[in-house]
């Protein structure tokens, strides 16, 4: 009997290639039907909030809301090597002068959000999808937007300039840890055999992309929005590569700092104890 697993991820390019093997058939699955869904990744963490999928991607700020009900996979984190979200406006700012502006920013359980209210505590921030953000600020709607995904490569291309990369102030804040921003969540009631078996496909679809390079950008190149495909392997690059395989001792660590500090900070309510699947550990080394 074949046991339907549907997986939630976002739109985007290092979705699209991460996720390539399983959705173009070129692994497999055995008696598990894998179903992706596609939502913009604040979507995706309102629904898993309410346990709708079995597998979704998910911010890891929006982790610290879902760990009565969800684990934590081995594989499939975005992490910020010293790079990450981006705060951006259409004149130069120096990042302390943010303090009471406007910002426009993605969804407010989304990494990018809570990453900016420990770098400056003083913003008043809009949500906007995050595919708009850029368009927002250049309009001179927001002081300020948070830039997540392509628009992190894009932004000077619209005449913006950079404020702060929050990957980087968080790599000096830590001594160099990872900024956690994307991980990929299962349901902690699908039992340790099942979550250890999906886990591992999702690490073998992973490793696929990884390995066959060439294919799988040119299936993620479709989501990326106005990126060429030189630009789509570079934005890849940043957030699918070995860490990917498993986040590493030290992006566990980080992944528990980023929440712990969230609640020091008062922006997470209650201490999140950070929990990782079974199964589809491998590789050392990273939405």
């Amino acid at each position: 009997m074949s046991r339907r697993i549907r997986v939630g991820h976002s739109p985007d390019s290092d979705d699209a290639f991460m996720f390539y093997a399983l959705a173009a058939g070129k692994l497999d699955t055995g008696a598990l039907e894998f179903v992706h869904e596609l939502c913009d990744i604040e979507t995706l963490n309102r629904r898993a909030l309410a346990g709708d999928l079995e597998v979704t991607a998910v911010s890891i700020h929006a982790y610290a809301y879902l760990t009565d009900r969800y684990l934590l996979l081995p594989c499939g984190a975005s992490m910020g090597e010293g790079y990450g979200p981006r705060i951006v406006a259409t004149r130069p700012l120096r990042p302390e002068t943010l303090a009471g502006r406007r910002v426009a920013v993605p969804g407010t359980l989304t990494s990018a959000f809570l990453a900016l209210k420990l770098f400056q505590p003083d913003v008043a921030t809009e949500v906007v999808p995050f595919d708009r953000v850029l368009e927002h600020v250049a309009q001179g709607r927001a002081d300020a937007g948070l830039l997540i995904h392509e628009g992190q490569l894009t932004y000077a291309s619209a005449g913006l300039h950079l404020v702060a990369d929050l990957g980087e102030w968080w790599a000096e804040e830590t001594g160099g840890l990872p900024l956690p921003l994307g991980g990929n969540v299962i349901r902690r009631d699908l039992g340790e055999e099942l979550i250890a078996r999906v886990a591992g496909q999702i690490r073998a679809s992973i490793a696929y992309a990884l390995e066959h390079r060439a294919e799988a950008l040119a299936h993620a190149q479709a989501f990326g929005r106005g990126l060429d495909l030189a630009q789509t392997d570079e934005f890849v690059g940043m957030y699918v590569n070995p860490r990917t395989l498993d986040y590493g001792q030290d992006g566990r660590r980080a992944v528990q700092l980023f929440l712990d500090r969230g609640y020091e900070a008062g922006l997470i309510p209650r201490r999140a104890k950070v929990e990782f699947a079974p199964g589809g550990h491998g590789g050392a080394g990273e939405s």
